[in-house]
């Protein structure tokens, strides 16, 4: 395929202050055939009307209440490739600023196998612009989905190199159409965290392949519309990782993290924010979150007894 149409999908949800960097320097990429729409999120801010008059080029979907990040995306991935016919989606979050070349590195490197289903490259902190956030995920013997790989190094060119990942961020990620009509797009159980966890985990059962490429380049601000340590983010990161490998490993593997992360995670991570910050809501989010895996299990009756003993 020479010159794939792409549609770059950025969702909003009360980020009307973001746009004006994410869509303009999207807009200023040097591909020729691609398009940006913009998903606003149930926002109540007045995103739509600011899109609408500020980049009238840009398409706009809107929905009447927050979906999460899944059900948000998922519209646009379905507008992406059955409304609009795209080959590819650049999936991409608000807060960021992409280099003039993103769009253009990342296809190229899709279209050397169809079996690539998810393209990546260097993030960088927004204010620490040689300063590297993460280039992929490595993987974790006990939790699977491990660490981000250059994770405040400084840029030397140590990550100059296209590579597989096991996994990768999805802060922004070009996604084949290929890969969308065999397994569908994000899974709405996860509203928000590990959302592209569950979706790259699906991927590579069905054969396909995360890749990075150091060409292609954005700067993030970083958790600009939930907070770092909000405690919405702390019920997703102890309810959805459990999840996740209760779907796809086995019952031996789920037992070897299930008592880590309820140690770690949860246990230890609660009487943290109680007795060092006093964030007794937190703690009690992160014991409903680790609560509704553990249900969402027994609901969908994935647990065995191999599973815990």
């Amino acid at each position: 395929m020479s010159d794939p149409q792409v549609m770059v999908l950025i969702l909003s949800y009360n980020g009307k202050p973001l746009l004006l960097e994410s869509v303009a320097t999207y807009l200023k990429n040097d591909y020729q055939k691609f398009s940006v729409t913009v998903i606003d999120n149930g926002s109540g801010d007045g995103t739509d009307e600011y899109v609408r008059k500020k980049f009238p080029a840009v398409h706009l979907l809107r929905t009447d209440k927050n979906l999460g990040y899944s059900g948000g995306f998922n519209l646009g991935l379905e507008y992406a490739f059955r409304g609009k016919k795209a080959d590819y989606a650049l999936v991409s979050n608000n807060d960021v600023k992409a280099d003039p070349k993103v769009i253009a590195e990342l296809v190229k490197v899709a279209l050397t196998d169809d079996k690539i289903g998810f393209v990546t490259g260097k993030v960088y902190f927004y204010d620490q612009p040689d300063v590297l956030q993460t280039v992929g995920k490595r993987e974790d013997p006990v939790r699977w989905n491990g660490g981000q790989i250059g994770k405040n190094e400084k840029d030397a060119g140590q990550y100059d190199f296209v590579a597989e990942r096991p996994f990768s961020d999805d802060i922004f990620t070009l996604v084949s159409k290929k890969l969308y009509d065999e397994i569908g797009g994000y899974d709405p159980a996860f509203f928000l965290q590990c959302e592209e966890y569950d979706w790259q985990a699906r991927a590579k059962n069905a054969g396909y392949k995360i890749m990075y490429t150091p060409y292609a380049r954005i700067w993030h601000k970083e958790s600009m519309t939930i907070g770092k340590s909000s405690p919405l983010k702390s019920y997703y990161d102890a309810r959805n990782p459990m999840i996740v490998i209760l779907k796809y490993k086995s019952p031996t593997f789920f037992r070897r993290y299930f008592w880590l992360h309820f140690r770690k995670d949860v246990c230890a991570s609660s009487i943290r924010v109680i007795f060092r910050n006093l964030e007794i809501k937190k703690a009690y989010r992160i014991w409903a979150g680790f609560l509704s895996g553990l249900h969402w299990g027994f609901t969908n009756k994935k647990y065995t007894l191999r599973h815990f003993i």
